[in-house]
């Protein structure tokens, strides 16, 4: 798929992999906008590549279709979504002093990391099937899940079964869009620089990173955006999830 002058949505696109990946596409020349709660952030980051912003809930249904009509009035009927909208807790099933983890934080972690991935991929194809497009492509949906779907640390269960959740959900989707022309692949990142990261001492970072076989680094934004424009532009990839992880699987802890 050719991105030039084409509508591209990405989710959590304010900061860390989305606002990366909004830049790839923006500098492919693509209309862009970008869906996220921080609308200070958002602003600006819209501003810098010449896109749009729209403050989003995307575990509101409402959110969602507000923002996928006025995204298409700006821009056209959207042809790409990328979700990397995300919470990463951390807490245990149970913890040191004996409680339980907080049902409410589990149930957030799967609202916006399951729930909310599921969210804007059926108002974005509903919206694009709407809209008619012909030719062998009509859409292209790429997903953020972890290496924590499948190497999921202690502390970790909330998140991993988002991010599990979110694998399963690749192969039906796909299977479910493909009689309208959309693909659906999923992105498995492993330890990437992303804001949460960038608050750790530099001393942190360096150890995080010795744990990827090779390269032996934290993984870089723009390296999540590169497979995403690969996956765009490669009509038979679809329905899979890929690790870009630098051969990482995650120690227990």
């Amino acid at each position: 798929m050719e991105l030039t002058g084409l509508a591209a949505v990405v989710t959590g696109g304010a900061s860390g992999l989305g606002n990366e990946t909004a830049r790839m596409l923006a500098g492919a020349g693509a209309r862009v906008a970008i869906f996220d709660r921080d609308e200070a952030t958002g602003l600006a980051a819209a501003q810098e590549i010449g896109g749009a912003f729209f403050k989003v809930d995307v575990t509101e249904e409402a959110s969602a279709v507000a923002a996928f009509a006025a995204a298409e009035a700006a821009h056209g009927p959207a042809r790409v979504l990328v979700n990397c909208a995300g919470v990463a807790p951390v807490g245990r099933i149970v913890g040191k002093d004996g409680s339980p983890h907080s049902l409410d934080a589990y149930r957030r972690t799967i609202e916006v990391n399951l729930i909310g991935t599921f969210n804007m991929i059926s108002k974005f194809a509903a919206r694009l099937i709407a809209a008619g497009v012909e030719g062998e492509e009509a859409g292209v949906i790429v997903n953020t899940a972890s290496v924590a779907a499948y190497d999921g640390q202690i502390g970790q269960a909330a998140y991993a079964s988002s991010k599990g959740g979110v694998v399963g959900l690749t192969l039906p989707a796909a299977r479910d869009l493909a009689q309208h022309r959309i693909r659906v692949v999923t992105v498995a990142p492993g330890i990437f620089l992303t804001p949460m990261l960038m608050g750790l001492p530099q001393a942190a970072q360096d150890s995080l990173g010795t744990q990827v076989p090779h390269p032996s680094r934290l993984g870089k934004p723009s390296e999540y955006a590169q497979l995403v424009a690969a996956i765009i532009a490669n009509p038979m990839l679809n329905g899979e999830v890929i690790r870009l992880d630098g051969a990482i699987r995650m120690a227990p802890r």
